[in-house]
């Protein structure tokens, strides 16, 4: 027996999924996060000059530009190991900046980035209902009916930002740094997947400062990277999940589970405005 009113489980055969979209955070989130990350900053270049006698470093350039980046370093949770805090008071203070910057920072940057790529998504959408696009636009980039630009292509430009932020990071740090191509590749790939063994680092002013910029963009496209294949991997559940039901026959013992009143009816609705019954009639 096929249950009529299932229209809102129905998935098309495309691309994606139906799935719900999550509403893009909004400007005051937004500046929130400015702001949280200023202050973040703020606060790490200022105990790191304050104290700067308390924090081992395997080498020094300029008090800001290490301060600078000890605290993007310590807010992507890369942890290279070559700015270190040797007394009580710093250690106790950085528990409170690490946590800080893990729990409260770091997701408002995730909110601003998702804010962005929201209001290219719907920049997007409104060129392709307003016809200005051509087709392969419409047919490869964007789903109208579901108002989001497809997931596997989501997925796709993720992946090739992480790449190019991989060969941005590896180019200037043989560049900056001097080193090999292969430990180029190797710092990049241990700092961008916040893994940071820490036997190669920035030690020049110019690759901290560069550092600074490179590992706030970097660690958020490969977050985003991760986030979009998990997506990707839920709808296809989904839908699968989604196909099973609407094609599954239906027995008695389940039209009697589906009767969760016990009223002897089983109540589904076609729309909002549409409610309807079914007797049992077992």
């Amino acid at each position: 027996m096929a249950v009529s009113g299932a229209d809102s489980l129905c998935c098309e055969d495309d691309d994606d999924d139906c799935a719900l979209t999550a509403p893009s955070p909004g400007p005051s989130f937004v500046m929130l996060g400015f702001v949280g990350l200023a202050l973040y900053l703020v606060s790490g270049v200022a105990i790191y000059a304050a104290e700067k006698g308390a924090f081992k470093t395997g080498g020094t350039t300029s008090t800001i530009a290490d301060g600078l980046y000890f605290s993007v370093v310590t807010l992507c949770t890369i942890g290279y190991g070559d700015i270190v805090p040797r007394t009580n008071f710093v250690k106790l203070f950085i528990c409170t900046f690490v946590l800080f910057g893990f729990g409260f920072v770091y997701v408002l940057l995730n909110g601003l980035v998702a804010h962005v790529l929201d209001r290219q998504e719907q920049a997007l959408l409104g060129m392709v209902r307003a016809g200005e696009r051509p087709a392969a636009l419409h047919k490869y980039v964007m789903d109208v009916k579901k108002g989001r630009v497809r997931v596997r292509l989501k997925v796709g430009l993720a992946v090739g930002v992480v790449v190019g932020c991989i060969a941005v990071g590896a180019a200037m740090a043989r560049l900056l740094e001097g080193l090999g191509w292969v430990d180029s590749l190797y710092l990049a790939v241990t700092s961008v997947t916040t893994v940071g063994y820490g036997d190669v680092a920035f030690a020049t002013a110019g690759g901290r400062v560069f550092a600074t910029v490179w590992l706030l963009v970097s660690t958020l496209a490969v977050a985003r990277a991760f986030l979009y294949l998990t997506e990707l991997r839920m709808e296809k559940r989904n839908r699968k999940v989604a196909r099973w039901v609407l094609h599954k026959k239906m027995t008695s013992s389940d039209m009697v589970a589906a009767d969760l009143d016990r009223d002897g009816y089983i109540r589904y609705a076609r729309s909002s405005l549409d409610i309807s019954s079914t007797p049992l009639g077992l």
